[in-house]
């Protein structure tokens, strides 16, 4: 493994978080709803989670859900059914006052987590892209190094992104537009988590 091989799997890493999905759109929310400290922990914890599944994936568990399928499928329902909730809480709080509406703190890292072990379908991704970028000799320090590097490059992306929308005029847009925002985001999850139970 060399450099390139890095640089090949970062460029992979930011298109594939560019694309909106659950992550995305609860570091979004969190982030402007939250303020800075509470968008940069919820992406912590979404790093966390996402880096994880990229060492599994290199530790070979895309094969062990292809042979145990029903352990696959146990994950996969139990993450929509966690969106689906999200998206219902959101909705629901869509006109309480931002203090009560968003994720502080500790919450915030864990609401991350919880989003990013909700979609068990990442690591099966993580193990595709793996197997294109990396040749198949890697060692344990190669896997080590490549999932520190997959949890930098996400802890990164999520804090500048948290310090971007935590701006006081993302945040007075935020408040202005507040219900249909947040029900708009809602609506989006929830649909994210009917298609992950719903998808085949």
């Amino acid at each position: 493994m060399d450099w390139t091989h890095i640089l090949a799997f970062n460029v992979t890493l930011l298109a594939a978080m560019a694309v909106p999905g659950p992550a995305f759109l609860f570091a979004l929310r969190q982030s402007i709803a939250g303020g800075f400290l509470t968008g940069a922990a919820t992406g912590i914890g979404l790093a966390l989670v996402a880096s994880g599944w990229t060492a599994a994936a290199l530790l070979g568990l895309g094969a062990v859900f292809a042979l145990v399928p029903w352990a696959f499928a146990l994950l996969k329902i139990t993450g929509a059914l966690y969106l689906i909730w999200i998206a219902y809480t959101l909705w629901r709080d869509a006109r309480q006052p931002v203090a009560d509406s968003a994720r502080p703190g500790a919450r915030a890292f864990l609401g991350g987590v919880l989003v990013n072990l909700a979609n068990p379908k990442s690591v099966l991704f993580a193990a595709s892209v793996l197997l294109v970028i990396f040749p198949k000799d890697l060692g344990l320090a190669d896997k080590a190094l490549i999932t520190a590097n997959h949890f930098i490059v996400e802890c990164c992306i999520y804090t500048a992104f948290a310090a971007l929308l935590a701006t006081p005029p993302a945040r007075a847009g935020y408040l202005r537009l507040k219900p249909m925002i947040d029900r708009i985001a809602g609506a989006l999850l929830g649909a994210l988590g009917l298609r992950l139970l719903l998808d085949r």
